[in-house]
C-alpha cells in the first residue's frame, strides 16, 4: 500500500472514531438585539451535481453540486451546501468555505446568491442571472448553511436546539469537512481558507482554531492557510462600543443619548443590561436606527409590503414596511431578502438543489429568528485565537464596510488595537480600477482593510473590489497600493 492509500485509509478511520461520540469543544453572551490534486473533477459529488432546472441559470463551464451531508448520524443533524468549482483551473485553484452569520442566516441566501456566487437571484424573484465578479473566478466555493435549523440544514432530533452555539455549530463544520472531502476526495489535501462577514467572526475563528487543534493528527489534517472576515463580530465590549462611538460620529443619536451611555454602560462587565439608564439609552439608540438601514446607512430601505416574520433587514430585528416600491440606489438592492425567499421556496428549486421532489416542499427562509433569540453560547472575545493563529502562521485579514452601523469600522478597529501588534505597513489608501477603495494597513500577522461606501455585505455593494481584495488575500499580497 502506498503512502496516499495509507493516508486515506487513517483519514477514514480516524474520522469513524470521532464520529461516534458526541463532541465536546471549549473556547473560551452577547449577540446583536494526498489524492488527486493532479486529476481533473469528474465524478465527484456522489449524486449531487446540480444538472439542470435551477431558472435563468445560464450555460456554464463549471461544474456546482448541493446536497446534505449527515453530521451526527444517530440525531440526524445534516448541513446543506453548495459547491461551485472554479471557473478555470478547479483541479489546482484553492478551496474556501463561506459562512454567513446570524447567528442563524443562510449562507446559499446571502453569501451564494447576494453576494459572490456565479448566480444571483433576480429582482423577480424566480430566477437566477450570471455575476461577472464571483469569487469562483479565482478559487473553489463551499457555500454551508450552518447551523442546523438555517436554510436547508435540519435534525431530526428537537432537543439539538436547546443549548445550541458556537461549540456545536464549529464540532458540526469540522465533521461536515471531513465527511464532505469522503464526497470530493480530490481536495482533502487542497490549500484552505474559510471567509465570511458578521455573526461568522465568531464561527470562523473557533472553526480554524478546532481545525488547528486536531490537525496535531496527521490523519486528521486540513491545509488551513488563512480565514478572512468581514465586518465580524470579534470581541464583545468593543463591538459595542464602536457601534455606539459610530452612531454618534454619524448623527443617529443625539450628544446626549451618546453622553447617557458612555457614562453608564460598563460593556465589560457581566450586568451591563442591570442598568436602566443603559439599557434605555441603548434602546433609544436603535430606535433611531429603525428609521434606516442599519446595514447600509445611505441607501433606501425596502418598501415592499410584507407580513412575513423573515422579510426583514439582513440579520433580523429591522423589519422594512411601507407602501412604496423600491428604490435601488449605487446598484444595491434592499429587497433582495425577499427575492432570495420567492426562489428557494421554488419546487422546480428544491428539486435541482436535491432539496426536495418538488412536491414535498420545505419551508426556506433566510434567517432562523427562533434560533437568533436561543443561542446560548457565544465566545465573549475571538482576540485570543486571533494571537494562537497567528503564532501558528495562519493569515488574517480583515475588512470593513465603511457605511455600515451593526457591526461598523469603529468596532473592528477598537478590537484589533487590542492586540497591539506592531505595525509593519503603515495606513494607506489601496486602489482598484484607479480609484481609492479604501484604505489598509499592515500589522505583523494581520491586515485590516477598508471598503469606502460600502455596507455591512461588502459583495453587494463593491462586487469588483472585494472580488480585486480576494484574489490578493489568496495570494497573500498587499491590496493594490499603487493608482
Amino acid at each position: 500500500m502506498d503512502f496516499a492509500s495509507k493516508m486515506k485509509v487513517l483519514h477514514t478511520v480516524a474520522l469513524v472514531l470521532l464520529l461516534s461520540m458526541e463532541p465536546v469543544v471549549c473556547f473560551g453572551q452577547w449577540k446583536w438585539s494526498s489524492t488527486t490534486s493532479g486529476k481533473k473533477i469528474t465524478s465527484e459529488g456522489n449524486g449531487d451535481l446540480v444538472t439542470g432546472g435551477l431558472p435563468g441559470q445560464t450555460d456554464v463551464n463549471f461544474k456546482h453540486y448541493a446536497g446534505y451531508v449527515t453530521v451526527n448520524e444517530t440525531k440526524g443533524r445534516a448541513l446543506f451546501y453548495w459547491f461551485y468549482e472554479a471557473t478555470t483551473q478547479a483541479d489546482v485553484k484553492p478551496l474556501v468555505l463561506w459562512l454567513n452569520g446570524g447567528p442563524g442566516c443562510s449562507s446559499v441566501g446571502y453569501g451564494a446568491t447576494q453576494e459572490i456566487g456565479p448566480f444571483l437571484v433576480d429582482k423577480d424573484g424566480n430566477s437566477l442571472k450570471s455575476n461577472p465578479y464571483s469569487w469562483n473566478r479565482e478559487a473553489n466555493i463551499l457555500f454551508l448553511d450552518s447551523p442546523i435549523g438555517v436554510g436547508f440544514s435540519y435534525t431530526n432530533t428537537t432537543s439539538d436546539y436547546i443549548g445550541l452555539g458556537d461549540v456545536l455549530t464549529a464540532n458540526d463544520v469540522y465533521f461536515f469537512l471531513h465527511k464532505w472531502f469522503l464526497k470530493f476526495p480530490s481536495y482533502r489535501t487542497r490549500t484552505f481558507f474559510i471567509a465570511g462577514e458578521s455573526y461568522a467572526g465568531k464561527y470562523i475563528p473557533e472553526l480554524a482554531d478546532l481545525i488547528q487543534d486536531k490537525n496535531k493528527d496527521p490523519s486528521l489534517y486540513i491545509n488551513l492557510k488563512g480565514i478572512l472576515l468581514g465586518n465580524p463580530e470579534t470581541s464583545d465590549a468593543d463591538d459595542w462600543r464602536g457601534l455606539v462611538d459610530y452612531a454618534w460620529s454619524h448623527a443617529v443619536i443625539s450628544d446626549e443619548t451618546h453622553n447617557i451611555i458612555k457614562s453608564t454602560c460598563d460593556f465589560d462587565a457581566n450586568d451591563t443590561w442591570s442598568n436602566k439608564d443603559c439599557t434605555e439609552a441603548v434602546d433609544e439608540l436603535f430606535r433611531q436606527y429603525k428609521e434606516i438601514d442599519i446595514y447600509s446607512l445611505y441607501t433606501s430601505t425596502c418598501t415592499i409590503n410584507s407580513t412575513d416574520a423573515d422579510n426583514n433587514s439582513m440579520h433580523f430585528k429591522m423589519k422594512r414596511t411601507s407602501n412604496m416600491m423600491p428604490r435601488i440606489l449605487g446598484g444595491y438592492d434592499p429587497c433582495l431578502d425577499n427575492y432570495a425567499k420567492t426562489f428557494y421556496n421554488r419546487p422546480d428549486v428544491q428539486k435541482a438543489l436535491h432539496v426536495s421532489d418538488g412536491h414535498q416542499l420545505k419551508n426556506w427562509s433566510i434567517c432562523n429568528e427562533t434560533i437568533f433569540n436561543n443561542w446560548t453560547y457565544t465566545n465573549p472575545s475571538v482576540l485570543p485565537i486571533y494571537k494562537k493563529l497567528i503564532t501558528a502562521g495562519v493569515r488574517i485579514w480583515v475588512y470593513s464596510g465603511d457605511t455600515d452601523g451593526r457591526v461598523p469600522v469603529l468596532s473592528t478597529r477598537y478590537s484589533l488595537n487590542v492586540l497591539k501588534l506592531p505595525i509593519t505597513k503603515a495606513w494607506r489608501p489601496w486602489y482598484h480600477e484607479k480609484q481609492v477603495s479604501g484604505w489598509f494597513q499592515e500589522y505583523k500577522g494581520l491586515t485590516f482593510a477598508t471598503f469606502r461606501g460600502a455596507g455591512h455585505a461588502v459583495p453587494i455593494f463593491k462586487p469588483s473590489d472585494s472580488l480585486a481584495f480576494f484574489s490578493a488575500f489568496l495570494l497573500g499580497e498587499s491590496p493594490q497600493a499603487v493608482r
